[in-house]
């Protein structure tokens, strides 16, 4: 794989910064690999498993090298779809196939959901899709409890919530108890007085709390995969996926390692990368009129 081609593209409100590895293939379309708040970075490991295929990578906007020149306090997921369209017109791709992960998964359904004529498929791994759970009122009071925690209390204080609240197994109760100590998770207990976190300020909820065009998605020309991760059963992220499956009429793919097990030593975590990536390989190989299966 040769080293990324690195560029910026300006879109309203941002200048998004976008990775793009060539590969070998003439046949198949680009590859996105896309996160939110992660960015490029994150899929440094993944991206070298597909040497044959041309690889885009970008950092969303307010995130790492893609700044935000509007000053607003949130993003939503309709502007990260619509950011995604750009980047898909800017790489002269379409329909190019997605892996999205996490909050990217979310911003993906909804490019799917208004421009699937971009998409061929979308895996979309464990997209926190909470409305979509039977517990949905109590998992979104704990999320904007988070949200709360970092407004009064600074980074320390909502990143420990939130490391809380994605690691609990099981439906949300009413009440999940006090907030834990930051220092209990090596953070910062102090309160610089930054309220601009990509993930806590800007994504946190209206990632969460965006209501899925079902009918959409269940119509879109994209052939729409779900998929969730083998170490992270029953966690909030797993259960959206399943969730969301059910409501798509399919089976949730289950892709080895947890929530980022497609991870290499990027951010400090290492998932199973290898076998991730072997079973992405299957999945856009496979006939796209075939149903998913449960791995």
């Amino acid at each position: 794989m040769t080293e990324p081609q690195t560029q910026t593209l300006q879109v309203e409100g941002a200048v998004l910064t976008y990775d793009v590895r060539p590969g070998s293939s003439a046949t198949e379309p680009p590859l996105l690999l896309i996160g939110s708040p992660m960015g490029a970075a994150g899929f440094g490991t993944l991206a070298a498993h597909f040497r044959d295929r041309t690889v885009v990578t970008y950092d969303p906007r307010g995130v790492e090298r893609s700044r935000r020149t509007d000053g607003a306090p949130e993003t939503t997921p309709e502007e990260h779809a619509e950011d995604l369209a750009r980047l898909i017109a800017a790489v002269g791709a379409g329909p190019v196939d997605v892996f999205a992960s996490s909050g990217g998964a979310v911003n993906a359904l909804v490019l799917a959901a208004r421009r699937p004529e971009l998409v061929r498929t979308l895996v979309a791994h464990e997209p926190p899709a909470l409305t979509l759970l039977p517990d949905r009122e109590q998992a979104l009071a704990a999320t904007r409890q988070v949200r709360d925690a970092y407004r009064a209390r600074g980074f320390g204080a909502g990143m420990a919530g939130f490391i809380r609240l994605v690691g609990h197994r099981g439906p949300v109760p009413g009440d999940l108890g006090d907030l834990p100590d930051p220092a209990a998770f090596g953070l910062p207990a102090g309160d610089d007085g930054s309220r601009d976190d990509a993930l806590l300020g800007h994504n946190l909820i209206s990632c969460t709390h965006h209501e899925h065009d079902l009918e959409a998605l269940r119509s879109a020309s994209t052939r729409i995969v779900v998929a969730v991760g083998a170490g992270s059963e029953d966690e909030l992220a797993h259960r959206c996926g399943l969730a969301l499956a059910e409501r798509l009429g399919q089976a949730p793919v289950v892709f080895p390692g947890d929530h980022g097990g497609f991870l290499g030593g990027e951010y400090g975590q290492t998932g199973e990368p290898e076998a991730f990536a072997a079973t992405l390989r299957e999945v856009l190989a496979a006939d796209r009129d075939a149903v998913p299966a449960r791995g």
